[in-house]
């Protein structure tokens, strides 16, 4: 984390790691149709939860940020979803891993499901 006191900043750092170790987390994966195109989802929805962030933390109006932030959230459960999904041939370390990530996945929509509620 950074030494920025700016929360929402501390928020964008974290979404980033977050997309970031899904990146890592893919390469690792055992190889098979199912996992490359479930790879290839989860790699869009975890970058789209900063990227929406941002987006928000940009908006030009309070309606504009909660629906930016909305979709930063569902983008987060999308995340989630998709590593459900994804096959680790019961690998103990890739599902560490892939529960770890999940429970970041909850931590962001949690953050996130606040944030909306003390934006209204």
């Amino acid at each position: 984390m950074s030494n920025n006191k700016n929360p929402k900043y501390d928020l964008e750092e974290r979404t980033l790691e977050f997309a970031k170790q899904i990146r890592f987390f893919i390469k690792k994966l055992p190889k098979s149709v199912a996992n490359f195109e479930d790879g290839k989802q989860v790699i869009r929805s975890s970058g789209s939860v900063g990227a929406n962030y941002i987006e928000a933390n940009e908006s030009l109006s309070r309606k504009d940020f909660l629906m930016r932030a909305k979709i930063s959230r569902k983008e987060a459960k999308e995340t989630r979803y998709w590593l459900q999904l994804i096959n680790t041939k019961d690998d103990i370390e890739l599902e560490k891993e892939r529960n770890n990530l999940s429970e970041e996945a909850t931590e962001l929509i949690k953050i996130l499901s606040s944030i909306i509620e003390k934006s209204k």
